[in-house]
């Protein structure tokens, strides 16, 4: 995807990002070269804006970022941390070419906002299945919890997915059946958390005891799809009891 006009800047920024973004039933692939961790990214449709979250250990961030023309052109505006912000940006038929330069250590948020969305794109009622397996996506709730892909809490969750459940048909199903229900809330949920740290904080003990019972699955066998399913009915049973009937009879008995 390199444009004839530059040239990627991989060996200065080194860490490559490529990102599903989900549109109009599509799915199209933003790439990020930076020398900073792109940890989350949103896309909404009708405002016609990318928005990409970020973490740095650095203070000095450099970055490019490569869009598709169908999924965003025309004239573009940008903000860093909701203030205007000039980047350089070069576009052709195919992509726009945007070259990020700022400062700021820790967490800080780039929008990207065009005038046009799906352009020669047919629109799709229904929408794809969302592949979070392609290029090792990871949890935007989790990822927002622990505030980086790279948290160990996320790494496992992306090991399930990826050595358990990934391997059998019913694991399949499961997996993209479950993110079409997912990446229908996840986005507010992560964002909130950004915007609040008591929620963020809350979020992370309510998932705590669902983490801890996947564990199981790092010394169950699911070599088949009926292993898959019986340990899947199993967890799901277990985070029943732990989230609805536990706490349903601990309030009737203290009702007592």
């Amino acid at each position: 995807m390199t444009p004839a006009f530059g040239q990627l800047l991989s060996d200065k920024t080194g860490l490559v990002t490529r990102l599903d973004v989900e549109s109009g039933g599509h799915t199209f692939e933003v790439e990020t070269v930076s020398n900073f961790d792109v940890v989350d990214h949103e896309f909404n449709k009708n405002e016609k804006r990318l928005t990409l979250f970020v973490n740095s250990g650095i203070e000095n961030n450099l970055g490019e970022v490569i869009v598709p023309q169908t999924l965003l052109s025309g004239n573009f505006a940008f903000f860093l941390n909701d203030e205007p912000y000039n980047p350089k940006i070069k576009s052709n038929d195919k992509i726009s070419f945007i070259t990020l330069n700022f400062t700021g250590i820790g967490n800080n948020k780039i929008d990207i906002i065009g005038t046009e969305t799906l352009q020669g794109v047919e629109e799709n009622s229904y929408p794809t299945p969302i592949d979070d397996t392609k290029n090792g996506g990871g949890c935007l709730i989790a990822t927002a919890t622990y505030g980086t892909e790279l948290a160990p809490q996320v790494q496992h969750l992306r090991e399930i997915r990826d050595q358990k459940l990934m391997q059998t048909d019913s694991g399949k199903y499961f997996i993209n059946s479950f993110n079409h229900v997912y990446y229908s809330f996840s986005p507010l949920i992560s964002d909130y958390e950004r915007e609040n740290s008591f929620f963020k904080e809350s979020v992370r003990i309510l998932i705590t005891p669902l983490l801890s019972s996947l564990m199981i699955l790092n010394y169950a066998s699911m070599d088949n799809d009926v292993e898959t399913i019986g340990v899947g009915i199993g967890i799901i049973t277990l985070n029943v009891g732990m989230y609805f009937v536990a706490p349903a009879i601990l309030i009737t008995r203290l009702k007592k």
